[in-house]
Parts: C-alpha cells; sequence; structure tokens
C-alpha cells in the first residue's frame, strides 16, 4: 500500500489546532451530556454508563465499518465516549466508592494495559494513520479509557485537591501548554505528546462544564445541563462542518 493509498484509506483526521478545539469542545459536551442523563434526569451513573457505553458500541461499529475518514462519524464516536467516559468514572469514583485517586489510579493501569497490549500485538502504536480494523478497536478503546481517566483527574482537581473549577481548567491549560512546549522543543516521541494531551483536554472539558453548570455557590455558573449540552452541540456541528468543507474546498481547487 503506497503513501497516497494509505492516505485516501485513513480513518482519522490530522491532528491540527481546529482537531483540538473540537477535542475540548466534545469533551465539554460530554460532561454536561453525561450529568444531564445521570444527575438531572436521574437516571443514575450505573444505567446511563449502560445506556450511553451501548451508543458507543453502535457508533464504533459504524465507524470500522465506514471505508473511509467520514468527520460527522469519526466526531459521534468521540463524542459517545465523552458522555460514556463521564458516567463510567462517577460510578467507579462515586457509586463503587473508589474515590478521584483510587479511579483515577484504576483507569491509569487499564490505559497502559491498553497501550501496552496494542504495541506487543501490532508492533506499534498509531494515531495518525489508522487504516486496519485491528488497529482502529485498539485506538477506539483507548480513546474511550482516555477520556474516562480524564474526568476522574478532571473532578479530583476540582473538588478533593481543593483548587476549584477554574482553578482546575488554569492548571490543566498550563500543563497542555507544557506539553505543546515539548512538542515544538524537544524530540519526544509525538505518539507519547498525543497521548498525555488526549487524556488532558478532558479534564479540561470536565472543569469547564462544570463550570457551565455547577451552582453559583459551588463556583460554577449554574447555566443548567441542557441549556449548556445544547449550545455546545450547535458550535461543535458548526466546528466540524465547516472543517468537513475545508477538504472539499481543497479538492476543487485542485481541479
Amino acid at each position: 500500500m503506497n503513501d497516497q493509498t494509505r492516505a485516501v484509506l485513513n480513518k482519522v483526521p490530522q491532528v491540527t489546532l481546529a482537531f483540538w478545539i473540537i477535542k475540548i469542545f466534545a469533551t465539554t459536551l460530554g460532561e454536561t451530556g453525561g450529568d444531564e442523563l445521570s444527575m438531572t434526569l436521574n437516571v443514575g451513573y450505573a444505567m446511563s454508563t449502560v445506556i450511553l457505553f451501548g451508543i458507543f458500541l453502535v457508533t464504533l461499529v459504524a465507524q470500522i465499518s465506514a471505508k473511509k475518514y467520514n468527520p460527522i462519524l469519526y466526531w459521534l464516536v468521540i463524542l459517545s465516549t465523552t458522555t460514556a467516559g463521564t458516567t463510567m468514572s462517577d460510578f467507579l469514583d462515586r457509586s463503587a466508592h473508589l474515590g478521584y485517586i483510587g479511579g483515577s489510579l484504576l483507569l491509569i493501569a487499564i490505559l497502559v494495559g491498553v497501550l501496552v497490549a496494542w504495541r506487543q500485538a501490532l508492533g506499534s502504536i498509531s494515531f495518525n494513520h489508522v487504516v486496519d480494523p485491528k488497529v482502529e478497536a485498539f485506538y477506539w478503546v483507548t480513546i474511550l479509557f482516555s477520556n474516562t481517566l480524564g474526568t476522574a483527574l478532571g473532578d479530583y482537581m476540582s473538588d478533593d485537591a481543593g483548587l476549584g473549577y477554574t482553578g482546575g481548567a488554569l492548571v490543566i491549560g498550563a500543563a497542555l501548554a507544557v506539553v505543546a512546549a515539548l512538542y515544538f522543543f524537544t524530540k519526544i516521541p509525538r505518539t507519547i505528546l498525543f497521548w498525555l494531551a488526549f487524556v488532558l483536554t478532558r479534564p479540561l472539558g470536565a472543569t469547564l462544564g462544570d463550570t457551565l453548570t455547577k451552582p453559583i455557590s459551588h463556583g460554577g455558573l449554574n447555566l443548567g445541563t441542557l441549556q449548556s449540552s445544547t449550545v455546545l452541540a450547535v458550535a461543535m456541528v458548526v466546528l466540524v462542518a465547516l472543517l468537513a468543507r475545508k477538504p472539499a474546498a481543497e479538492k476543487i481547487a485542485e481541479h
């Protein structure tokens, strides 16, 4: 398979600034959407996890079955991992009484285990060229647990660490800035930096989502989970649509 064919069949988008902006919107929406189902609608963490994990499996099968990259489908799977990750993390931390530290340590172990299994099974860990269904399956399982871990880390920083939602967002933003500096000024493997950034954008979304929805007395803006989720969903749809139009415009220009 030559490079041109691999580019056509690649199932994931280029990792650009636009990618990370949409990712942060998706993680924030995942936080507000997961809370809407489990807390506002009082479905509970366990049942919400079952429902949202089922949605994740449906979108995952559709994504793996697709023959080429589809931006709408790709970001639907990302969104399903962020919402499922929110309730999965809350179930482990609260319903299973592991606490934020215990839940985070368990999820770190699972995430490392998935990455090691990926490397052992396929010889490499790819994030920018995903063609083979086996690679794609590992890719999405890693993303699911990355987003779940990020939720637990965000909750720990804002609650147990006493940083509050704004303080947590600032700390995580600073950590992301460090990762960006390492990307531009060091030769650390890009795969490591990608997954670090992927994990860190999730607690950033979690703290931003809590800032929007939690009561003012708790440090939030009390905008409501439904209203916040609606605004975030519209913004995300617009961004994905704009990003999807760019490659099409480039193809027209080539002709």
